[in-house]
């Protein structure tokens, strides 16, 4: 995993430098994508990939290379690192200028990097289950772009974390939007609900799948505001992202979920989750 992409070029990582000025140090200003690896094989990377630059067009920033030559460039790097089962991190920025709030010239070219990971399903959890905390949403109102704004995100986590939970989930007033790094849904009469796609969450790769899987499949699944009351007595409730895929949610602020473990509707939800990674990855 020492090799990493930086600007075009691939080197090894202890010989990898951002400048003072990149405007993503400076300012937060770029965007990310993270994308899965299973048996080597990467999975939704056209999505993810699409999303990358979707968000920079919301953003006005311009990435150096086409959307294939830049996916090949990702494949590469992968296969020459031997990832099997992990992630490959991407990162766009504006690029490096001198520092002011307004954008630089147009011949301000982006600065592009790229590294893999080893990362393994977190499969013990995934059986058993996660806790998590609510926390109100602080975050600005583009959260459809990903962006390496993420400070209450951050801040959200840690404040899960420290009481030792897995997840923040996030609610504006008494609306759940979505978790600090995952989107929320929760379960009821059978029916699965999670946020409609606005501005206020983040259109998760996984959360489609999920969509994809549940519309396939017979579930029922509605893009539908919810309360957190609705969440609390809601018969399951689970978070899902690139890294947790389907994790079950058991416990929140110390109340448990339905019966306290992993409902029916979730183990379902993983089970098709886990036949599409291998279909996609044989």
């Amino acid at each position: 995993m020492n090799t990493v992409f930086v600007n075009g070029e691939l080197i090894d990582r202890d010989k990898a430098k951002v400048d003072i000025e990149d405007r993503g140090y400076q300012f937060g200003d770029g965007i990310y994508e993270v994308i899965r690896v299973y048996e080597g094989t990467t999975f939704t990377m056209k999505e993810h990939m699409g999303r990358l630059y979707q968000s920079a067009e919301k953003m006005k920033l311009s990435i150096p290379y086409e959307e294939e030559d830049f996916t090949s460039k990702l494949l590469h790097l992968i296969d020459l690192n031997g990832v099997k089962d992990g992630i490959v991190y991407v990162q766009v920025t504006r690029g490096v200028s001198a520092r002011q709030h307004h954008f630089p010239s147009e011949d301000v070219v982006g600065s592009v990097i790229a590294y893999t990971k080893d990362f393994p399903v977190p499969a013990h959890q995934m059986k058993q289950g996660v806790t998590a905390k609510l926390v109100e949403d602080i975050r600005w109102l583009r959260c459809d772009i990903k962006s390496l704004n993420l400070l209450g995100n951050l801040l959200a986590k840690q404040e899960a974390a420290t009481e030792g939970h897995f997840e923040a989930i996030l609610h504006r007033g008494d609306t759940v939007t979505e978790g600090s790094s995952s989107n929320a849904f929760m379960v009821k009469n059978g029916v699965i609900y999670t946020h409609p796609v606005t501005n206020l969450i983040l259109n998760g790769i996984t959360r489609r799948v999920i969509e994809d899987l549940c519309r396939k499949n017979g579930i029922s699944f509605q893009e539908e505001t919810f309360s957190v009351s609705e969440l609390m007595k809601a018969e399951e409730v689970f978070i899902a992202s690139t890294t947790s895929e389907v994790m079950p949610v058991v416990e929140i602020d110390g109340q448990e979920i339905g019966e306290g473990t992993p409902g029916a509707v979730t183990k379902r939800l993983q089970e098709l989750f886990n036949k599409r990674k291998g279909m996609q990855a044989r």
